[in-house]
């Protein structure tokens, strides 16, 4: 069972500059404040190395950015679930655009997860792979839609792409009572509540508020959507 709320805000905080280390911290303070202000569901996914410092000075949830199916042993540079709850870390994004993984590493790793108690959210590119994903033996807990070629640019997915994710939701809800955020270009007020209004519940977030002037004003927008009245 996750322990994440919905509508959910997922804050990836990639491995930018604004976002590591003191940065992180920093950041993490920041949508805290706003989540309580707010009162909005937010989780922030950061560094394996950085999951420890975060968690220790945020009531946040804190997400690994990636896992690996290994388990206690001979395995040099394989990110443990074990290891990284025992930091902080209440689940983990999978097969994000950037560290995409195969099918096979995939069900290993929700697997291993399960064992864990790591809440899951499973990157998707398509409507297809959202689908593929939603079929899997073991199920992930949450399903991100996130168009690829929008990633970190200016026009979100939700104005670019709408049907990508209203086909997700209806493709994933004929399999498994699965939830499913929508990512890519995410920026705005308008832009969350457009998601949440095609049957997303939640959004990811990264470039738009980790690289901005006032990261708080940034969190606050997008955290308006989330809370729009008009759904």
């Amino acid at each position: 069972m996750s322990v994440l709320r919905l509508p959910l805000i997922v804050i990836n905080f990639k491995t930018f500059s604004q976002s590591t280390g003191k940065n992180a911290v920093s950041l993490a303070k920041t949508a805290e404040e706003v989540a309580s202000s707010t009162n909005t569901s937010i989780a922030l996914a950061v560094q394996a190395v950085d999951i420890r410092i975060v968690s220790e000075n945020t009531s946040l949830p804190v997400l690994a950015q990636h896992v690996d199916s290994a388990v206690f042993g001979s395995n040099t540079g394989s990110t443990l679930p074990e290891a990284v709850k025992d930091a902080g870390a209440v689940g983990t994004l999978l097969n994000h655009a950037e560290n995409k993984k195969d099918d096979e590493f995939l069900k290993n790793a929700i697997a291993r997860c399960k064992e864990t108690e790591l809440t899951t959210i499973l990157c998707a590119e398509s409507k297809t792979r959202a689908l593929a994903i939603a079929s899997f033996p073991a199920k992930p807990d949450f399903i991100a839609i996130e168009p690829p070629e929008l990633i970190g640019g200016n026009v979100s997915v939700s104005s670019a792409n709408p049907g990508i994710i209203s086909g997700a939701v209806a493709q994933v809800q004929k399999i498994a009572k699965i939830p499913v955020l929508a990512g890519a270009g995410i920026n705005s007020t308008e832009d969350v509540c457009t998601a949440l209004k095609l049957g997303a519940e939640g959004v990811l977030v990264a470039s738009a508020i980790v690289k901005s002037d006032n990261q708080k004003n940034a969190i606050e927008e997008i955290a308006k959507g989330a809370n729009c009245k008009c759904l």
